[in-house]
């Protein structure tokens, strides 16, 4: 039993067991159950298990990222990266927005629904959009690393690379030796964290099912539909046509060898707890060269944020209509504008979206207090909207790489490559395009 199979079991056992906890009324209130097990043994595991995956993810994109923008080994070759991850990204969010609010829309949710009276929600303050592209540049890079700022390390990382690669071959080489040394480190050690990850899925699940039940879901039930329908549509539809049409690959096979991704983005709702699973997916399963996914994926935890744009778009039109505001077409792309360019900047962790949110509701006059009708089931739509903005990051990465001749087409065919026995002690796939570029083995 590989370890796709174990975390599949474990997050369906721990769905089952939270459900049962929660219907059968044993979660109360300083019950026994809630105080030892929701509370206690779920609740530590899972957290150690995510605490874990944090720590893994800054050394990660640092090593992999050092190692990938010296493997390119071409300043131009490294631009045209970005320069195609940043337009297909921001692409992919204004498509999963405009779905959203077409969807939204034509089914007309939140229309008849009477205002919560007692609704109250403060919103947490919002970044102007000016100081998000300042805090780019890092004043301390150790700071910025120490607190897990995703946009000024992967800043401070392309710069370091770039200047290594200004130095010459000599030096190029020697860093590169180093970054990849670095990054096989850090991969055994994703190893060793992934070997308790069927365990950790089942406490996070069980705990978060037990917590949140179905009767909240019930009490919206549009709302929960249409948004778990346009998430779905983005995933399983927009985004394998985009990688269809700009790849000429196969979605089925993309979407075979992404599952494991997608439970633990929804297990964590986390997209940058998610980052160590992502890239060694996109690396060793969908075979996407190092220097192009130690790029595009952490890019794209930090500003890809299709499933958190359909959720602005969606929530979006239910609080108008319940609280019968028109917005017009005008205020329609308004919200696409917003949530494109709030997705910049904006860290990819749990309840990230109700930031962005606020920011959009202020920028198209709706009131802020409606976010609290749809607060109590936002967890779980965090989770959802969490695993199709993971499989938007590795999707953009398998196009750009192919764009590139960056992706191994026998890797990406072969269903059983980048499987290990998930003990720690297994030793890495040898992947022939690990780290070093198609023009420097032509050297």
């Amino acid at each position: 039993m590989n370890l796709t199979i174990k975390v599949l079991i474990g997050m369906s056992l721990g769905i089952i067991v939270g459900l049962i906890i929660n219907i059968g009324g044993f979660n109360s209130e300083g019950s026994f159950v809630q105080v030892y097990l929701t509370d206690g043994v779920f609740y530590a595991v899972g957290k150690m298990f995510v605490n874990a995956l944090k720590m893994l993810v800054v050394p990660l994109v640092f090593f992999s990222l050092l190692c990938g923008v010296c493997g390119i080994g071409d300043i131009n070759s490294l631009g045209r990266v970005g320069g195609k991850s940043f337009v297909l990204y921001l692409m992919t969010t204004a498509l999963a927005i405009t779905v959203a609010l077409t969807l939204a829309s034509a089914v007309g949710i939140g229309q008849g629904m009477e205002q919560t009276a007692d609704a109250d929600f403060t919103p947490p303050p919002t970044t102007p959009i000016a100081d998000v592209f300042v805090n780019i540049i890092p004043t301390n890079p150790v700071q910025s690393m120490a607190n897990g700022e995703m946009l000024p390390l992967i800043f401070f990382t392309i710069l370091l690379g770039v200047c290594v690669l200004k130095l010459g071959e000599s030096a190029t080489g020697k860093v590169l030796r180093a970054s990849e040394i670095g990054n096989d480190v850090m991969m055994k050690m994703v190893n060793i964290v992934m070997a308790v990850a069927p365990y950790a899925v089942f406490a996070l699940l069980a705990r978060s099912m037990a917590q949140l039940g179905l009767d909240l879901l019930v009490e919206l039930v549009s709302y929960v539909v249409v948004l778990v329908g346009a998430l779905l549509f983005h995933l399983f539809v927009v985004l394998m046509i985009v990688l269809k049409l700009f790849s000429g690959l196969n979605p089925l096979t993309f979407l075979r060898k992404m599952r494991n991704v997608q439970v633990f983005a929804f297990s964590t709702a986390s997209s940058n707890a998610t980052i160590p699973v992502t890239l060694r997916t996109v690396t060793q399963r969908l075979g996407v060269n190092n220097s192009v996914g130690s790029f595009t994926v952490p890019f794209g935890a930090t500003i890809n944020m299709d499933g958190t744009a359909i959720m602005q778009g969606v929530v979006t039109v239910f609080v108008a209509n319940v609280y019968g505001v028109d917005l017009g077409l005008a205020g329609y792309v308004t919200v696409i504008l917003m949530a494109v360019l709030a997705s910049i900047g904006t860290a990819g962790v749990p309840g990230v979206g109700l930031v962005m949110l606020s920011m959009v509701f202020n920028q198209v006059g709706l009131p802020v207090e409606g976010i609290a009708l749809i607060i109590g089931v936002d967890r779980l739509m965090d989770m959802i909207r969490t695993a199709v903005n993971v499989t938007g990051d590795a999707a953009v990465s398998c196009i750009v790489a192919k764009s590139e001749d960056e992706l191994d087409p026998a890797i990406y065919n072969d269903p059983q490559a980048g499987i290990r026995d998930p003990h720690p002690d297994a030793p890495l796939p040898h992947n022939p395009h690990h780290g070093v570029s198609h023009q420097s083995e032509a050297q």
